[in-house]
Order: C-alpha cells, then structure tokens, then sequence
C-alpha cells in the first residue's frame, strides 16, 4: 500500500512536470535520480518505524528486517516507477495523464509481493 502511494505520487508530480513542459530530456536523468533517491529514503525511514513495530509486536528480529528491507525496495522501486513510466508513455506517444496510474500501480504491487514474500520464504523458512 505504501509503494502504490509513494508511486503515485511520484507520477502526479512527473505528469505535471511534463504538462508544464519542466521535465524535458536535458533534466530527465536529474530528475530521476532525485525521485530514486526520495524513495529510498522514505523506504527508509519507513523500514526503521516498520521494523520497529514489528519487533514490539511479534518479538522476531528476522521477521522485522524481512519487512524493513521490502519496504526499502518497494518504495525505492515506486520512486523510480513514477518517474520512468510517465516518460516511457510520452516517448511512446502516449499520454502519461491517462495510462501511467495503471502501470505504476501494477508495479508497486508486484514488487511489494514478491520483496515481501520471496525475502520471507528467503529468511524465515
């Protein structure tokens, strides 16, 4: 859920960023690597207050850092995909406005799945 938000609104900002003609080519690799950074970072403060709660809860430690780093990559990965896809619809022709949401969301969710689930089956079994 944290991913899909993170995603989105990543693209609202790309997609306006587009429409007002302030992302271009000539900042676009800028811009990227600022939108990676900000998830990262957000996936971090979230995995410390994730983990956190998780270690007061259930008392595992391997469970917490299981939750911790797919938190990190989730949100990292919803970063990159608000930036990425938008520009990838607008090279294609498409406009980001309409199809982009589907897209990121598909992403966010299927990244936050498999980071979860396959550092579970990784760790805990």
């Amino acid at each position: 859920s944290m991913g899909g938000n993170a995603g989105t609104q990543s693209l609202a900002v790309a997609v306006r960023s587009i429409a007002e003609r302030d992302l271009t080519a000539a900042n676009a690799m800028r811009v990227i690597w600022r939108e990676l950074a900000t998830g990262t970072v957000n996936g971090l403060i979230f995995a410390v207050v994730m983990g956190a709660v998780t270690i007061l809860w259930f008392q595992d430690v391997a469970l917490a850092s299981v939750i911790a780093i797919a938190m990190v990559l989730n949100l990292a990965c919803a970063g990159l995909s608000g930036i990425l896809v938008p520009l990838g619809l607008v090279r294609a022709g498409a406009d980001p406005a309409v199809a982009s949401s589907v897209f990121v969301t598909t992403v966010t969710d299927v990244v936050g799945f498999l980071a979860f689930l396959g550092l579970a089956t990784l760790v805990l079994l």
